[in-house]
């Protein structure tokens, strides 16, 4: 018996519903540096709302507004640097996917370095104090008279 073919339409149709409702974004350009500008700077954004999404890889209203804001500010003849300070402005450090290097954001950059050196260094630590403890001698050995005591004792268990 074969399978019927009908029966397959509802799979194919869950296969390309997602492609179909992914959004495009139609933005008209001047030239291709401009366009390839739009895209480096729509991929270094975060989308305030999705938090893990670029503004490319987002669905969400606001990265759509965003996204025009770009598209809008570079037309304008904005620079780059101009456009990340504004940005910067309005939504803080939380917008780039890799924080500027500043006091406030010292620790996010470095440590995770300085937390691999700590665990590092307690670790070496403890190898080197199970490792003297093992190398230590005894305490003194047992004069003549100890061992006697000791033997009789033994000998009456």
């Amino acid at each position: 018996m074969t399978f019927p073919r009908i029966l397959l339409l509802p799979f194919l149709l869950l296969l390309v519903a997602p492609a179909g409702l992914a959004q495009v974004d139609a933005f008209a350009f001047e030239n291709d540096e401009q366009r390839q500008r739009f895209r480096r700077l729509s991929n270094e954004f975060r989308c305030p709302m999705c938090q893990n999404a670029n503004l490319t890889g987002s669905t969400g209203g606001v990265a759509e507004d965003l996204r025009r804001e770009i598209h809008r500010m570079i037309l304008a003849g904005n620079t780059d640097t101009e456009i990340e300070q504004f940005m910067f402005e309005r939504y803080g450090d939380f917008i780039f996917y890799r924080p500027r290097l500043r006091p406030d954001t010292v620790l996010l950059w470095f440590g995770p370095v300085l937390f691999l050196l700590l665990g590092a260094w307690m670790g070496w630590r403890i190898l080197r104090r199970a490792d003297n403890r093992e190398k230590q001698t005894p305490a003194a050995d047992l004069d003549t008279g100890e061992r006697e005591k000791l033997r009789r004792l033994l000998d009456n268990e």
